[in-house]
C-alpha cells in the first residue's frame, strides 16, 4: 500500500520541482541515446539522397549513403539502425521471391553496413509487402491472405537476412506461426545469436500511411490488412500475441504504433517484464514535423517529450525517425 501524504502544509508537492537541481534529482524516467533504433529507407542506386515527400526531413537513400548514414548513428552513439527497402512497382510480383534473394537491396545494405560499421546493430523487416504486387504482407489466394504459404517465405526471407549479417530480425507480417518457424529454421541453420524482435502487437492503423508512401507500398495496396493486423479496439488480444511470440522463442516485442497505444506497451512490460519496444511510426513523426513546420509546436521539445512518454509507459527502446536529432540533443546526457 502507498503510504498517506501527510496533509498540507506539511506536504508540499511542489518543493521538489522548485529548482533544475530537484527536478533532475526526483526525475522518474530518463531518456538516453541508447533506448534508440533508427528505421531508414534503402533504395537502388548510387549516390541517392531522395526526400520522402510525406516525411520532412526523412530520404530514401542508396546503400552507399545508408553506409554513411549508419557510421553517423555511430558516432552519435545509436545502437542500433533499421533497414526498409523501397522498392518499385516494376520489382514486384506475386511469388516475392526477390524478398529472399540474397542480393536484393535489403541484403546488400545489411553486408555493407556490417562491413564499414561492425558495432552498429542492424534490424531488418520480414514481411512480403515491400516485395508483394498487392502490398500485402502475406501472398494473397483468391482474395484471401493466405497464413501457412506465408510463413514459409518468411522464413526463407529470415535465413537470408540472417546470412547477410542481420543482427535483429523483425518479422512484422502478423503472420500466425511465423516466430516459431523462424526461431526453429535459425537455430537448424547455425543463427543461434540472431535476435527476434517481434512485432508481437502491430495494429491495422491509419498512421502507417508515410511509411506506405516511402517503401512504394501505397500505389500497390489492394484493400486493407485487417485480416491479420489487430483491431484498435482491442488491448486483451494484444497480451496474447505477446504471450505466443514469447513462447515461440521472439526475445524482445514490439508496440506499434506507438503514442496512441501506450496503455498496451504499459500492460506488456508489466505482464511479461521482457524487453518492450514501440515504433513511433510515419503518421507520428509526420504529424510533429508538420506542425513544427508550420509553427504551431516547439518541434524539438514535442520531439523528446513524445520520446520520453514512451520510456514513462514502461518501453526498453523506442524505434523513431527522430533518433538522429534526438541523439544530438542527448550527447549531453540523459533527458
Amino acid at each position: 500500500m502507498r503510504p498517506t501524504l501527510a496533509p498540507f502544509p506539511a506536504t508540499r508537492l511542489r518543493r521538489n520541482r522548485a529548482s533544475a537541481a530537484l527536478r533532475d534529482l526526483t526525475q522518474e524516467n530518463r531518456l538516453t541515446v541508447k533506448d534508440l533504433i533508427w528505421p531508414v529507407f534503402v533504395r537502388e542506386g548510387a549516390g541517392v539522397e531522395e526526400p520522402v515527400a510525406s516525411m520532412p526531413g526523412v530520404n530514401r537513400l542508396s546503400v552507399d549513403r545508408v553506409v554513411k548514414a549508419a557510421e553517423g548513428a555511430a558516432r552519435l552513439g545509436i545502437p542500433a539502425i533499421c533497414i526498409f527497402p523501397y522498392t518499385s512497382m516494376e520489382a514486384r510480383t506475386e511469388s516475392c521471391e526477390m524478398a529472399w534473394s540474397p542480393d536484393n537491396i535489403s541484403n546488400r545494405a545489411i553486408r555493407a553496413i556490417k562491413a564499414a560499421v561492425p558495432e552498429i546493430a542492424v534490424m531488418t523487416d520480414i514481411a512480403l509487402d515491400p516485395y508483394n504486387i498487392n502490398g500485402h504482407d502475406g501472398y494473397v489466394r483468391d482474395g484471401e491472405i493466405v497464413n501457412d504459404e506465408t510463413v514459409e517465405a518468411l522464413v526463407k526471407m529470415a535465413l537470408a537476412q540472417a546470412e547477410a549479417g542481420a543482427d535483429i530480425l523483425g518479422p512484422s507480417d502478423m503472420m500466425d506461426g511465423r516466430i516459431g518457424a523462424i526461431r526453429q529454421a535459425l537455430e537448424a541453420a547455425g543463427h543461434q545469436k540472431v535476435t527476434i524482435l517481434s512485432y508481437a502487437a502491430k495494429y491495422a492503423s491509419a498512421f502507417y500511411g508515410p511509411f506506405r508512401d516511402a517503401v512504394g507500398a501505397s500505389a500497390a495496396l489492394k484493400g486493407d490488412k485487417k485480416t491479420y493486423q489487430m483491431n484498435p479496439g482491442n488491448s486483451d488480444e494484444a497480451l496474447r500475441l505477446v504471450e505466443r511470440d514469447l513462447a515461440e522463442g521472439a526475445d524482445m516485442v514490439m508496440v506499434k504504433p506507438g503514442m496512441p497505444y501506450l496503455d498496451i506497451c504499459r500492460r506488456v512490460k508489466e505482464a511479461f517484464g521482457v524487453p518492450t519496444f514501440a515504433y513511433q511510426v510515419s503518421g507520428e513523426y509526420a504529424m510533429i514535423r508538420a506542425a513544427a513546420q508550420n509553427g504551431w509546436i516547439d518541434g524539438e521539445k514535442v520531439m523528446m517529450e513524445s520520446l520520453l512518454g514512451f520510456k514513462r509507459a514502461g518501453c526498453d527502446g523506442i524505434l523513431t525517425y527522430f533518433a538522429p536529432e534526438a541523439a544530438a540533443k542527448l550527447a549531453n546526457g540523459a533527458y
